[in-house]
This record gives structure tokens, sequence and C-alpha cells, in this order.
């Protein structure tokens, strides 16, 4: 009975610091559902190639990989790749690179190694679920965010009432807000014309962080520091955000095409 005791004890001050433990990412959910639509758009070839080097796990399965191995040290240097910084009024052709790289870099990479015929095939799954997870990243306008409050994490607001950050408010809180699973929101995704899925499929991976950035404007100028951000604000803003989930799975589904 003791052991119970501390354990529960335990358990009331653990769980709250683990709710927020990765605040720079979209959540666990919102990745589901990028690789949970991407799935639906992968042709034939690079559909078994991604089975089989993903040893069968869907895409949704494996979305989340590059955010829980923050946990360990070894793969700190994955870090940077998350995210870009750059100012409101610049694209990411003029503006200043992260040394350590970034989201354009670490994609880049990623697909460098996946197309390696020297390539192990383990290393190719490696970073394949990192490949999945980044473009699901570049589609959070929070990820190319201002240097200054580390795209979002230090512009503090209240979600209902509880303390926030503008960043945590578009990665998870809102998705959890809305309280459907991943396969619910994928299922329920919008339906598009063949004409706006091939719009959508369209341009480089740096057009479409430029795209996001605009995005990134939006978002920055939709909340006040401290504001309490409540039911209205999803009203108003998770259109956006199901809105990029979606482009954000097409986009992913067109990469691995081409790739594989």
């Amino acid at each position: 009975m003791k052991s119970l005791y501390i354990f529960l004890i335990s358990a009331i001050f653990i769980l709250p610091l683990k709710s927020h433990a990765f605040d720079d990412f979209w959540g666990q959910t919102g990745h589901r559902v990028v690789g949970k639509i991407a799935d639906n758009y992968l042709k034939g070839k690079a559909k078994r190639e991604v089975r089989r080097l993903l040893k069968r796990k869907s895409l949704a399965f494996v979305s989340t990989f590059a955010d829980e191995i923050k946990a360990d040290k070894r793969y700190n240097e994955f870090y940077t790749w998350h995210y870009i910084n750059m100012p409101l009024d610049a694209n990411y052709e003029d503006s200043k690179k992260n040394p350590k790289g970034d989201l354009v870099t670490g994609i880049a990479y990623c697909t460098k190694i996946i197309k390696d015929e020297k390539s192990s095939d383990d290393d190719k799954a490696f970073y394949l679920k990192l490949l999945i997870h980044l473009i699901g990243d570049l589609h959070q306008p929070m990820h190319i965010g201002l240097e200054e409050d580390r795209g979002g994490n230090d512009f503090k607001v209240q979600w209902h009432y509880e303390d926030s950050n503008l960043h945590r408010v578009w990665d998870s809180e809102m998705i959890e807000k809305y309280d459907m699973t991943y396969t619910e929101l994928a299922d329920n995704a919008d339906i598009l014309t063949k004409d706006q899925v091939k719009a959508i499929q369209k341009g480089s991976v740096i057009d479409w962080v430029n795209e996001t950035h605009e995005l990134t404007k939006k978002v920055y100028a939709s909340a006040k520091p401290e504001e309490n951000l409540r039911y209205r604000y999803s009203y108003k803003n998770f259109k956006t955000v199901r809105s990029q989930l979606q482009i954000a799975g097409i986009r992913l589904a067109q990469y691995l095409n081409d790739l594989f």
C-alpha cells in the first residue's frame, strides 16, 4: 500500500510536466493526421518501398519518431532541423541560415541518404522517419517564426485560462481541444478536386517554406501577448490548422512518390 501511495503521489506531479514535454512541433495527433492523409496519396512503387523500409509500419505510426528521439542526447544534432527562424518580411532564400541546419537542409540530407544506393536499409529507414516528420513540421506556421521568441514559444498567452504560448496553441492545443482522433480528422479532411490536389503538389520545399511563412505573419497578428485565447480563437483559426495538415499530407505523399 505504501508503494502504491508513493506512485500515485508521484504521478500527480509528473504527469502535468510531461503534457508539454515537447512544445516545438505539431502535436502527436497532428503529425499522425499528416501521415494518415499521405497514405491515401502514395502511389504503388512508393507505397511498397515505404512499407518495406518501415517494416510495414504506417506513416502515421512513425510520424512522431523525430520528436521521440529528442529525449536521447545522441540525437541532439537533429534538433534544429525541426524549424527555421527568419524575419517576417524575409523569404528563405535571402534570410540568414542556421549553421547547425534547419528544415530545408534537414529534408535535403534525409533525401540524400535515402537515395544513396550505398546506404543501408536501417539508415534509409531512420532518415525516412525523420523526413516524414519534417515535412509535417514545415507546414506548421510557427516552425518558420521569429528567432527572438523561438518561433512563438516565448509569445506567452492563455489558452482557456491556462498558461501557454502561441507556438503550443498552434502545435497541439487547438487540435486537442477539438477532441477528434487523428483518424477522425484525416477521414474528415476537405474534399478536393484533382486540380486542387495538383496545385497543392506543385513547387519545391523552399516554395512550401515561403508559402507557410505567409501564414506565419497572420498567426503572429492573430493574438496579443498574455491574451486569453478561447473558443472564438479556434473558430477563426482551426480551419487553417486542418488545411495545413491536409496540405502537408498531400505534399508528403508527392515527395515520397518522387523519391521512390
